[in-house]
C-alpha cells in the first residue's frame, strides 16, 4: 500500500511541476529537479521523507516506498 501511495504522490508532483513550468514560470522546473534529487538520494541513503510522512499518517508498510528494506 505504501508503494502505491508513494508512486501516485511522486507522479502527481512531477506532472504538476511540468504543468507549472509550461504555463506559469520556467523556474518551477527546480521543483522537478528537487524531486529527482530526492529520489536519487533515497536510493543511496535508504531514507525518504515522503515515506516517513506516509507511515506517520498510518499508511501500512507492506512494501517499500523509496527503498527496499
Amino acid at each position: 500500500m505504501l508503494n502505491t501511495y508513494f508512486r501516485v504522490i511522486v507522479g502527481t508532483m512531477v506532472l504538476l511541476s511540468v504543468v507549472l513550468t509550461v504555463y506559469v514560470n520556467p523556474n518551477w522546473m527546480w521543483f522537478t529537479v528537487f524531486i529527482g534529487v530526492n529520489l536519487i538520494q533515497s536510493a543511496f541513503t535508504k531514507w525518504c521523507l515522503l515515506e516517513t510522512i506516509l507511515v506517520k499518517l498510518g499508511v501500512k508498510k507492506e512494501g517499500a516506498g523509496c527503498s527496499v528494506k
